[in-house]
């Protein structure tokens, strides 16, 4: 039965993200192992997403002899290791570290980037970001100040199409013509900057909001936390653009967006997303396989916890019989599936914190989902880990047992409310509260 609670909540846009952090930035890494109850979690970054074959191949090793066997995706295109086992910390960091995953233990934490993952394979976006994620990655590892970042500070390199826009970056870059524009989170206006200086620029805007936070003696880990006026945001960035030599001008911010990769094949590209973003060790062989019979032998792990493997070079037939080995591995590539709108936490058993096994009641109501005219993301408790962001309907195990469902819709309207006791009804929910 269902207890409808029906409630106005304040809109996103009325919710101003400001945050004072007593304490440190906890987030886990590679050399920062996270006790969990099903063992301790490492996260690895993998800036881009982008893998070639070895190390695929070296995080499986990991996984099959020191975790649970599994990959789990992250919303931002990282892979996280579960089941760890105590004293591994040493091991692992060798494992990763012989396979270039581990470029500097300094950094390894504010890694934190994500870039377009079609750029250059399907004809689309206005330029290939690859060389702009190697100068980034390169930069960040050799920038003192940049250790100060915290986990879950995050960069984005958009190819121009829009696809990242969504994501919440702190510091974003997107290719506009022979240019790119720069921006900041929390500011209304972009830097167009040389294309050869988007790197560099998205770098210095970082390290302006670190210099921010130290004036006002803010403890914050997101430039939306950041509880200073815009002006001074923007003057600190720009006097780091213009000490460094990097010729800007400001202009109004491009909020345009586009979707993400539909499973499927696209151009050069074979997309492929995974079910609650956990991968088993037979589906990453196929993955990996595949891979090295192309030409670009790599990987690219998507911030919608997809995979896409690049197959320039790679004729019909093969192609063809790609996708089918991916089906058959239980990995979906058909477009018209719902699983690519439906999330969730690790849940029960898996987290102390959980209220329920949420992993299970998200596949159990799989056709229902399909159903939904907004994606769906559950929770095992009010912390929503990993939740995404934008419209969508949002299902937070409570205490006492079922569900709070609420349509999150446009950031100017107002939330919507119930309690759904039983998972199985739904569709009945879903049916009252979405239009």
């Amino acid at each position: 039965m269902l207890a409808a609670m029906s409630t106005a909540l304040p809109s996103a846009s009325s919710q101003a993200t400001v945050a004072a952090r007593d304490r440190g930035d906890a987030c886990p890494g590679t050399l920062r192992l996270h006790a969990a109850d099903d063992g301790a979690l490492a996260r690895v970054r993998i800036p881009g997403g982008v893998l070639d074959v070895v190390q695929a191949e070296a995080l499986a090793d990991a996984a099959r002899r020191l975790g649970d066997g599994d990959l789990h995706l992250t919303s931002r295109g990282n892979v996280q290791l579960r089941g760890l086992r105590d004293g591994c910390g040493a091991e692992l960091a060798g494992l990763l570290d012989g396979a270039g995953l581990l470029p500097s233990p300094a950094h390894e934490r504010v890694r934190n980037v994500v870039a377009s993952p079609l750029s250059g394979l399907d004809g689309r976006g206005v330029r290939d970001v690859r060389a702009w994620l190697s100068d980034l990655d390169a930069a960040l590892c050799a920038s003192g100040p940049a250790r100060e970042l915290s986990g879950r500070f995050l960069f984005a390199l958009d190819d121009g199409r829009g696809d990242l826009t969504g994501l919440g970056a702190d510091v974003a870059v997107r290719a506009a013509d022979d240019d790119a524009l720069v921006a900041l989170s929390s500011l209304d206006e972009v830097w167009r900057v040389a294309a050869h200086d988007a790197p560099r620029a998205a770098l210095l805007a970082a390290e302006a909001f670190l210099d921010v936070a130290r004036e006002a003696g803010a403890r914050v880990w997101r430039v939306a936390e950041l509880a200073v006026p815009a002006r001074v945001l923007r003057r600190a960035a720009e006097r780091r653009l213009s000490d460094a030599g990097v010729g800007h001008t400001r202009e109004p911010a491009v909020t345009d967006r586009a979707d993400a990769p539909s499973p499927g094949l696209t151009g050069d590209a074979l997309c492929a997303h995974v079910p609650l973003g956990r991968l088993t060790g037979p589906q990453w062989r196929e993955l990996t396989g595949v891979a090295a019979r192309t030409p670009d032998a790599e990987l690219r792990l998507t911030p919608w916890r997809g995979v896409v493997v690049p197959v320039r070079g790679l004729d019909a037939a093969d192609t063809a019989d790609a996708l089918a080995r991916l089906t058959a591995a239980g990995l979906v590539t058909d477009a018209g599936s719902p699983w690519p709108r439906v999330g969730a936490c690790i849940g029960r058993p898996g987290c102390a914190k959980a209220h329920a096994d949420v992993r299970a009641d998200a596949a159990g109501t799989l056709s229902a989902a399909g159903r939904s005219p907004l994606p769906l993301y559950w929770s095992g408790c009010e912390r929503r880990c990993g939740h995404p962001r934008g419209e969508r309907v949002d299902l937070v195990a409570l205490p006492e047992g079922g569900y709070r469902l609420t349509v999150a819709g446009p950031p100017d309207g107002p939330a919507r409310t119930t309690v759904l006791t039983d998972p199985s009804q739904l569709a009945a929910a879903l049916a009252a509260m979405t239009p």
